[in-house]
């Protein structure tokens, strides 16, 4: 970080990005962030409070050719239900990460004075939750990124080619893993 956007950060705060989704995994991973390491306004000349970036991503709608080997065709309709329900689902995991965000805010000011609150923005996306994960930290400006995990780690399996070939391991990453490798900010993962 050069000195101009220590400089900048030190007078807006950080903002740290949070990935939630529908798990327990990513509910720890927040709270933990709440209480653990986000900054939050005290006032009177204090240092000013972090942003909190709510990010859900939404996976990308089914698409269906009608040669589709599964042999069923749907409807319009069908595919506007099955869109609805991700958003629907979408809706209400983000108000629950935005209602812990609000009463750690107040939990913290006692009195829930102004100064105490968080600053909290909300965005979500559609696509593939590694890739978006990833491009939205570079997008919003990210200082830092917060996920959880399942605490599995990258799971191992021994692929054997022939007798005469030594093993060798694959391993398998999870969204975690992937940010972890190719996001363009710090990385902050909250094993449950």
């Amino acid at each position: 970080m050069d000195r101009a956007t220590e400089e900048e950060t030190a007078a807006t705060g950080r903002r740290i990005l949070v990935a939630v989704d529908e798990g327990d995994e990513s509910v720890h991973a927040l709270k933990w962030c709440l209480a653990s390491f986000a900054k939050r306004g005290g006032g009177g000349g204090a240092a000013p409070p972090d942003t909190i970036i709510l990010l859900y991503v939404r996976p990308p709608p089914p698409t269906y050719s009608v040669l589709d080997a599964s042999g069923y065709v749907f409807s319009d309709e069908v595919a506007a239900a099955i869109d609805g329900y991700s958003k629907e689902v979408a809706e209400a995991v983000v108000e629950k990460a935005q209602k812990l965000c609000t009463l750690y805010g107040k939990e913290v000011g006692g009195d829930g004075e102004a100064g105490h609150e968080m600053k909290v923005e909300v965005k979500v996306a559609v696509g593939d939750a590694r890739n978006v994960i990833c491009q939205m930290a570079d997008k919003l400006g990210a200082d830092v990124l917060v996920m959880g995990s399942h605490g599995y780690g990258l799971f191992k399996r021994s692929l054997k080619r022939s007798r005469f070939q030594s093993q060798k391991l694959a391993l398998l990453g999870s969204v975690s893993d992937y940010c972890v490798r190719n996001a363009n900010c710090p990385v902050l993962i909250v094993k449950s």
